[in-house]
């Protein structure tokens, strides 16, 4: 009998601190851990993410999956239905260690028939559409504090990789003839954080400063096909090396 512990993130700014507090404090014994990659999208059905699907590859029989909370795992009422009948296929036990559904038996299902007690998918999809409630309105207030934020003439959105304080000696070393990739590897950030940081440094785009439009011309020496912007009288032909003109 396995202890199988899953663990995931919405995005790769956050950690698993937590989860790993609440899961230390269940006392499991020899927990064969299972982490997604950081930033694994939510809206990923969860039999779909690679490394749970590696979890229900690895488990047998009579084995239990661990998770701090149930939507570590699942997001939406469909998502909780579908793991919960895949679990009992495969013979496997599911533990909650904290949150609303850690006092809830998930696993009790009908004696002659199999399927999930009413009772149990009621509170299921009740919490599930309470969690989903939540998330939304969390959505909303930070779009409207960001609004507010942003009327104040403050930028939100994600912190830039490469900060004030570093920036300066990024710039230094790319004015001094270092190359993109090695700043990227000293200050152990992406190349496109090093680029964002000396934008304004790079030969594109002193190129795309200096340049100025051009003025328009005839498309033809001999020729000019120039329609009055103000007529839609068909244009008169000029002789070669004749000026443009168009009758009006």
């Amino acid at each position: 009998m396995a202890n199988l512990v899953y663990k995931r993130v919405s995005t790769d700014q956050q950690s698993t601190d937590r989860q790993n507090l609440v899961l230390a404090e269940a006392g499991i014994e020899d927990p064969v851990v299972f982490e997604e990659q950081a930033g694994t999208s939510s809206r990923l059905h969860p039999l779909q993410r690679p490394k749970f699907g590696e979890l229900l590859t690895y488990a047998r029989p009579g084995d239990t999956v661990h998770i701090s909370e149930m939507f570590r795992l699942v997001r939406g009422t469909g998502h909780i239905l579908d793991v919960l009948d895949v679990l009992h296929r495969d013979h496997l036990a599911l533990r909650i260690h904290d949150g609303a559904f850690s006092a809830m038996d998930l696993t009790a299902r009908h004696p002659r028939t199999g399927e999930l007690l009413s009772t149990v998918k009621f509170k299921v999809q009740t919490l599930a559409a309470a969690g989903e409630l939540q998330r939304d309105l969390q959505r909303e207030l930070t779009y409207d504090g960001l609004r507010a934020a942003e009327a104040k003439g403050n930028k939100g959105g994600r912190r830039p990789a490469v900060t004030a304080a570093k920036a300066i000696a990024v710039r230094a070393a790319y004015l001094g003839g270092q190359s993109i990739a090695a700043l990227a590897r000293d200050h152990r950030v992406s190349r496109g954080a090093i680029r964002t940081a000396v934008a304004d440094l790079m030969p594109e785009h002193a190129t795309v400063a200096r340049r100025t439009p051009r003025p328009r011309s005839c498309r033809s020496s001999s020729t000019c096909r120039a329609r009055s912007p103000i007529s839609s009288a068909r244009p008169t032909w000029s002789p070669p090396n004749a000026p443009c003109s168009t009758r009006a």
